[in-house]
């Protein structure tokens, strides 16, 4: 359909040139009177639409895969950058409009006619880029936004639960996002982005068993948490084509959105600090619902394996936390009571640290 109406738009110009001009043309050349069925302006017209149309077939299918490709980036983007960068375009041509009234008043043909055919397009981009990359910037130079901005802050928690909370790959694949919906401790709108879905069907199509069976982990619990439960489950559509890392996406689209990036990956987490964007870390949330483990307590483990250390014996709670047991490398495969010495909690997980209960007696 499209290639019809651009075959359609170059005859249109072809017969419009051909009325208009081959005429004036075979009268230039002194060719009237030879050629005289030529000077009717409808018999140009007929010409013009065919010798136009002929030539438009040797690019015409190039052209027509450029604007699919132009058509299939603006769907992407985000409405936000579409409408800046319209206004920044529509801003560049009433520049390039005024300049080219400056330009009429001098007598050089070149002057009034081929520089304000440059400086439209030029200006027209150069417009769209400012618009389309500085939309941030310009959005922070609106009081109206300012004050909306400080008034949000000012407001009640309720504002704050209703933030969009975007998932990232290693939550989604983690699965307790789903188990953390279902109690309804998170509030507000799940935002999946595209790209994290790309990505999530990537791993799921890897040829190592792990990384698919993980891949194939997150396509069905993103199926659970959108089918099963009541939360709203939203897909972004947009993308950020001059980033290519995931993590460094997600954090442009909170930026964009004022939204909660959701995690359990211990360096996202500290990237979105760095850059003041809101982070909720599933880790952080089990750390801060785990039984409490104070130094001088009693339990009994199982050491399974080696540490990194000298001597060191490594076992593990039933909830998966890491206990790292001083001279416990003789009693691997063994269960034995140990007792902790110190805890220790960072946003990557807790890790206990302990020494068998018999060598503390000994000492």
């Amino acid at each position: 359909m499209m290639k019809r109406m651009i075959q359609l738009f170059f005859i249109i110009i072809g017969g419009t040139l051909g009325y208009v001009y081959i005429h004036k043309l075979l009268a230039h050349l002194n060719f009237g009177n030879t050629i005289d069925w030529l000077a009717n302006p409808f018999i140009g017209a007929v010409v013009g639409a065919v010798v136009v149309f002929l030539f438009a077939q040797l690019f015409v299918d190039a052209l027509v895969n450029a604007i699919k490709v132009f058509e299939e980036k603006i769907v992407k983007a985000p409405v936000s950058d579409v409408l800046f960068g319209t206004f920044g375009l529509v801003f560049g041509l009433i520049v390039a409009f005024l300049v080219q009234g400056v330009l009429n008043n001098f007598n050089l043909v070149v002057i009034h006619t081929v520089i304000p055919i440059f400086m439209y397009l030029f200006l027209g981009y150069f417009g769209f880029q400012i618009g389309f990359k500085k939309r941030d910037e310009l959005i922070n130079l609106f009081p109206i936004s300012s004050r909306s901005k400080d008034k949000k802050k000012d407001n009640d928690d309720e504002g704050a639960s209703k933030q969009l909370k975007i998932l990232d790959t290693s939550v989604i694949i983690d699965g307790r996002i789903a188990d953390i919906c279902q109690t309804g401790f998170l509030e507000g709108i799940l935002v999946i982005p595209r790209f994290v879905l790309e990505e999530l069907q990537h791993i799921a199509d890897s040829s190592d068993v792990l990384k698919r069976n993980r891949g194939r982990r997150g396509l069905d619990i993103l199926n659970k948490v959108q089918k099963e439960l009541s939360v709203k489950v939203e897909i972004y559509e947009g993308n950020f084509e001059d980033i290519a890392e995931v993590d460094s996406k997600l954090v442009q689209l909170a930026k964009l959105v004022s939204g909660v990036v959701v995690t359990n990956d211990f360096n996202l987490n500290k990237v979105c600090e760095l850059q003041n964007v809101d982070v909720l870390n599933i880790n952080d949330l089990a750390n801060a619902v785990k039984p409490i483990v104070l130094p001088g307590e009693e339990l009994k483990i199982q050491v399974i394996k080696d540490g990194k250390e000298h001597n060191q014996g490594i076992g593990y709670l039933d909830d998966g936390t890491m206990i790292v047991v001083e001279e416990g490398r003789t009693q691997i495969g063994k269960i034995i009571d140990v007792m902790v010495t110190s805890v220790l909690q960072t946003s990557a997980g807790r890790m206990i640290f302990a020494k068998p209960k018999l060598l503390e007696q000994a000492l």
